[in-house]
């Protein structure tokens, strides 16, 4: 198997989500749903699964959408990854729910050792370019952390299309130069093209494949060789119908180069992750 980060893992607790998308990360996969929720409930046994399931590193996220998914607060996902090399935390911001959310980044980096964003527009009911965001982008490119954007659709109850348009990107990276974006689901639904084209055009910002069949790739994005440089690997586990071994499989019978599955698959994650 080759090396692998995911960088798209949740770890949400059953009493943080809101009913409703509980019951919809339940109805994915009934059968293994509290055999799955076992394994997140502690560091060591995410651990030992995801080395099961061939995944060297994880980015494990927390989650700030009350309106719509619910709350993994950025305190409890730091301590979950605090002294285990393998879970790497990624804090969440809501700008319609904080104080002063550039603040709040900085606490939930310089704090608790956090060593990502990410963002849920979609979720939180902001376009990603909307000047209350600004101050934290600010934040992120003065800390050099990358932040990872929910783009596309969402099936979670109360979230709304229209922010996750990755054309707001445009108006960030060019803003923010430094600044490294990723898409996670890639537009996924109706904005694929617009996803592929960004990352071709800015070289700050990244399409991350979380959530997509990895057997539809080529059919969401037929020049996704084009890309090799600038794609990402991530699950979206245990939100998924299949375990993660299963997409990185599936994603290793694609007929790609080998050096495009190690890019996708592990070096481009580890070049904004740790700088190789």
């Amino acid at each position: 198997m080759p090396e692998v980060i995911d960088f798209h893992i949740h770890i949400l607790q059953k009493e943080q989500y809101n009913p409703p998308s509980l019951d919809f990360v339940r109805r994915l996969n009934p059968e293994t749903f509290e055999e799955r929720m076992a394994i997140i409930a502690h560091p060591a046994s995410l651990k030992a699964h995801l080395q099961k399931e061939g995944v060297h590193y994880g980015v494990i996220l927390a989650e700030n959408a009350p309106v719509t998914t619910g709350m993994v607060p950025n305190e409890f996902v730091a301590q979950f990854c605090r002294g285990e090399e393998m879970l790497i935390p990624f804090a969440s911001i809501n700008p319609n729910n904080e104080a002063d959310p550039a603040a709040r980044l900085v606490y939930c980096v310089e704090e608790l050792g956090m060593r990502g964003l990410k963002l849920l527009p979609p979720y939180g009911l902001y376009y990603p370019n909307d000047v209350s965001i600004y101050p934290v982008y600010a934040e992120a490119q003065r800390l050099r952390i990358p932040v990872l954007i929910h783009t596309g659709s969402s099936t979670f109850r109360g979230s709304r299309m229209k922010y996750g348009d990755p054309l707001y990107l445009d108006d960030v990276a060019v803003d923010f130069p430094r600044l490294t974006i990723v898409m996670a689901h890639s537009g996924r639904g109706p904005f694929y093209e617009r996803a592929f084209f960004l990352a071709r055009h800015h070289s700050n910002i990244y399409m991350e494949i979380s959530g997509l069949p990895p057997q539809r790739l080529l059919d969401y994005f037929p020049e996704f060789e084009r890309n090799a440089d600038k794609t990402i690997f991530g699950s979206d586990w245990p939100a998924i119908p299949q375990g993660i071994g299963d997409n990185i499989r599936d994603f290793c019978a694609l007929p790609l180069k080998s050096s495009t599955m190690e890019k996708v698959l592990y070096r481009n994650a580890e070049r904004i992750l740790f700088g190789g």
